[in-house]
């Protein structure tokens, strides 16, 4: 047979089972519809064609193909060889082995034995403490007022809801608690929140995203650099309490972006009122003026300064005499002077209803125990009803600082906001440079400070070293004794508590520098 017969026959072969197959295709129903659509297609585009039949063919392959199981692999031990390998297992330890400082910082910590007070009773202590350690500062927590209505309210509603407010958490006495918050503060509304920590660093994610900027001053404290965090926004700081250095990194954005033509974001200028880590007072009147000067959002957080600063107490605004409608978000904890739990964020209509979808700690937090929540609306109550309590304490907080500020502490200590005018119910007690060694560790200070805190409470009197994440603080601020005011001493016990405090610190550095 020729080579021309063979050809012949093979295109014969293959005409005739081409036409058997597309037989067969038009046959099944639908085909028709199929072949029409991959003719129009493939005429189209016909890299979709390809496309698409790469994939089908990595379908079939892929169905087709030997599955994997997950034990296909294993080892087979015998009995002695596992027996071995428990015998030789050695688990880790829950938690890092301590260091001497950490277990020194443990040993320190005082415990108390009863409620706190202004005299608190401690372990090791026969004698109550006059306690200078806890944010106490109008001594509600032994207001007779407060605890009568606080228990009145657990036999009513019970302990807590165990539910988001936003689900079947909220009840009459949380949004009670918000009106007497917006009109003690004088904003149109307020939201509350479970956690007093959790409350700026859910407000400022709310509002601040990816993209957009947040100016912050970079003496804030650890709730709030969390919250700036946790936004994931373009952050710029400005030096502590410096409105020169704050215009001058707002107009170096402004100047960016008018170079790069980049789209319009949101922007907020972030800080505290009363700073935590200084105590010192935001000048909130130049705030104000340079927010609206470059058109910028203003977050406040009041969480020090609330119940305790103005002729109200309603904290900065109300020292100031600024309207609160001018700043964009009051944020504030319940838990220092206002005897409760939990934090707060004042503001407008609109800023606290977007909380109640984007705050996440309002979404997903178990709402505030009722009492609680009544135990701060009663504090509101009481503060408006006796502004004399604000009075007392300025005195108070003047007569102290003015004891540590005596000559004799000059070669050993200096005070953070040492100004005796200054309205701050708390400061810090720092040590010199210039009595320290050069080089001085962090750990040596902080020994230092509790040999002077040990002092006091031998003598009676109850302080705390400030506490600090020393690896996560943006910039950890120097070691210190805080001290914190309270009108449950009276005025000669103030005084005598002072002069504890002084005569420790001599006592203390002196035998130090020998």
């Amino acid at each position: 047979m020729s080579n021309e017969q063979v050809v012949q026959d093979l295109a014969l072969f293959m005409n005739s089972t081409i036409s058997h197959l597309l037989e067969l295709i038009i046959s099944i129903p639908g085909s028709n519809l199929a072949i029409s659509y991959l003719k129009n297609a493939y005429q189209n585009d016909p890299f979709r064609v390809a496309l698409e039949l790469f994939l089908v063919f990595f379908a079939i392959k892929y169905m087709l193909s030997r599955k994997y199981k997950p034990n296909d692999n294993n080892v087979i031990l015998t009995e002695k060889e596992i027996d071995d390998l428990v015998e030789e297992w050695q688990p880790e330890p829950l938690a890092p082995k301590l260091s001497s400082y950490d277990r020194f910082n443990l040993e320190k910590i005082p415990v108390l034995t009863g409620p706190q007070s202004a005299k608190a009773k401690v372990v090791g202590h026969a004698k109550s403490l006059m306690n200078l350690a806890t944010s106490n500062f109008l001594n509600l927590t032994a207001s007779e007022q407060i605890r009568t209505k606080a228990v009145d309210t657990l036999r009513n509603y019970g302990v807590g809801s165990c539910g988001p407010p936003g689900f079947y958490g909220t009840i009459d006495v949380h949004m009670e608690l918000e009106r007497d918050i917006a009109r003690f503060i004088g904003t149109d509304d307020a939201i509350i929140y479970a956690q007093g920590f959790s409350t700026i660093s859910s407000v400022i994610p709310a509002f601040a995203k990816r993209g957009d900027y947040l100016v912050v001053d970079d003496g804030v404290c650890f709730a709030v650099q969390k919250g700036v965090q946790i936004s994931r926004s373009i952050v710029r700081f400005y030096k502590h309490n410096d409105m020169e250095d704050l215009e001058r990194v707002l107009n170096e954005i402004q100047a960016e972006h008018i170079k790069h033509k980049k789209r319009l974001t949101r922007r907020f200028i972030v800080t505290e009122g009363l700073f935590a880590n200084f105590g010192d007072i935001a000048p909130l009147d130049k705030l104000v003026e340079i927010k609206k000067k470059f058109k910028y959002r203003l977050i406040l957080d009041e969480s020090q300064s609330i119940g305790v600063l103005g002729k109200r107490g309603a904290g900065l605004t109300d020292l100031y005499n600024i309207d609160a409608k001018e700043i964009d978000m009051i944020v504030g904890s319940l838990a220092n002077a206002l005897c409760g739990s939990g934090g707060f964020c004042a503001g407008s209509v609109e800023v606290i209803d977007h909380q109640r979808l984007s705050g996440l700690a309002y979404c997903f937090s178990a709402s505030m125990p009722a009492m609680l929540a009544v135990s701060a609306s009663e504090a509101f109550r009481i503060i408006s009803q006796q502004p004399t309590l604000l009075d007392e304490l300025q005195e108070r907080v003047s007569s102290f600082r003015q004891i540590l500020l005596h000559k004799s502490l000059e070669p050993y200590i200096y005070l953070e906001s040492s100004d005796t005018q200054c309205p701050s119910p708390f400061f810090h007690i720092r040590i010199k440079d210039t009595f320290l060694p050069p080089q001085t560790s962090r750990e040596t200070e902080e020994r230092l400070l509790q040999d002077v805190v040990d002092e006091c409470a031998a003598q009676g009197v109850l302080v705390t070293r400030a506490k600090y994440v020393y690896d996560q603080e943006l910039k950890c601020p120097k070691p210190s004794i805080k001290i914190h005011t309270t009108i449950g001493l009276s005025k000669k016990e103030n005084d005598k508590a002072a002069n504890v405090v002084k005569a420790a610190i001599i006592k203390i550095f002196s035998k130090w520098k020998k």
